[in-house]
């Protein structure tokens, strides 16, 4: 859906606390939420506002967020 929220913690409701856990002792895990959820509201803006934007890269930026969002649940689980 255009213009719906993908931020890390709307992704994983039920890892909120170990993503904020986390996110305070692991500085790339933070940097790697922090990136996630910037490309997430730029991505958004983008979808609200129509602002145009070559459809392969508006590609780009969301196959990048779901790289992030992956690298992030791998870890959310252990990996």
């Amino acid at each position: 859906m255009l213009g719906e929220p993908h931020s890390i913690h709307h992704e994983f409701p039920q890892h909120r606390e170990r993503i904020d856990a986390l996110v305070k002792e692991h500085p790339e895990f933070r940097a790697k939420v922090e990136e996630h959820d910037r490309l997430d509201k730029t991505i958004r803006g983008l979808e609200m506002r129509e602002n145009p934007i070559a459809d392969r890269d508006m590609e780009t930026m969301k196959v990048e967020r779901m790289h992030l969002k992956d690298e992030i649940y791998r870890r959310l689980n252990g990996g």
